[in-house]
């Protein structure tokens, strides 16, 4: 069996101090009662960009098998670090669109005879309207330096039309024989270089995974890796955490097609940058 990288907290050196958050890019990282805790599994790469930002040590990398992602394990393991804990897991797997991990996450609530954190919350909050939590929502404003942008007549990569996941057959004659793009909607927006950097030479799909069915989304997914030839898919998505679940539902429609695709990983920042 295949072995995953995975992050490790050590409860009895973490301080609490935070300086690993701002480095997950996966969004796996919250301070919760004090102490780093990761919340999902599902979101962690193993890179360990938090690593080096722990001033006690308290990160490690482990490896172990990589078992097919069960959330009920995963909910086994959450439920013994407290109720904050699972609220912040459940609010995590709804931030990102995972409809299916959170229904068996509710569901095994539901059999343990322990609360939903987040229906208290909502009844808690009937009267009042509260705004969407996700950090990818926060509004700032962007000091961009070469605001006079100069035409420079670029070309376009675009190779079809339409573009829209929602809108495509899984049978349309340019996935056969391609290299996939998977791009969230923002992202051609962020990326002044998105055509030339990322589109040119690949087929296009877009979505946005925090607005749009992503269940609908890997099952389309999933029909168009079984149908075509596809030679390889890019993921683009914006550093903010609800965009992770796209990658995240690439990657099981590649696991649901039977397919041995390669799968890569573009992160822009919102600033524009690719990192």
């Amino acid at each position: 069996m295949l072995k995953r990288k995975i992050v490790r907290i050590d409860e009895e050196k973490c301080d609490g101090c935070g300086l690993c958050i701002p480095n997950c890019y996966e969004g796996a990282l919250q301070i919760i009662d004090g102490k780093a805790r990761l919340i999902s599994d599902l979101f962690c790469d193993g890179l360990g960009n938090c690593l080096g930002h722990c001033p006690r040590n308290a990160i490690t990398i482990e490896e172990r098998e990589a078992e097919p992602y069960n959330e009920r394990k995963v909910m086994e393991s959450i439920v013994k670090q407290g109720e904050n804990v699972i609220k912040a897991h459940l609010e995590h797997l709804k931030d990102h669109n995972e409809t299916r991990f959170l229904k068996e996450a509710l569901e095994y609530l539901e059999e343990k005879g322990m609360k939903n954190p987040l229906e208290e919350e909502k009844m808690e909050n009937k009267t009042i309207e509260i705004p969407c939590g996700c950090p990818g929502a926060a509004i700032r404003e962007l000091k961009n330096e070469q605001s006079d942008i100069k035409d420079t007549n670029q070309q376009s990569a675009l190779r079809q039309w339409p573009v829209q996941l929602n809108l495509l057959p899984p049978y349309a004659p340019f996935f056969d024989n391609s290299h996939l793009l998977v791009a969230a909607d923002c992202v051609p927006f962020a990326c002044a270089n998105f055509h030339a950097k990322l589109l040119n030479g690949k087929s296009l799909v877009i979505g946005c995974p925090k607005l749009d069915d992503i269940e609908s989304y890997q099952e389309k997914l999933t029909e168009i890796f079984k149908s075509n030839n596809v030679k390889s898919v890019t993921v683009a998505i914006m550093e903010v955490p609800c965009c992770y679940g796209l990658y995240s539902t690439v990657d099981q429609a590649i696991k649901d097609s039977k397919k041995n695709i390669p799968l890569i990983k573009e992160v822009i920042g919102v600033g524009g940058d690719l990192q």
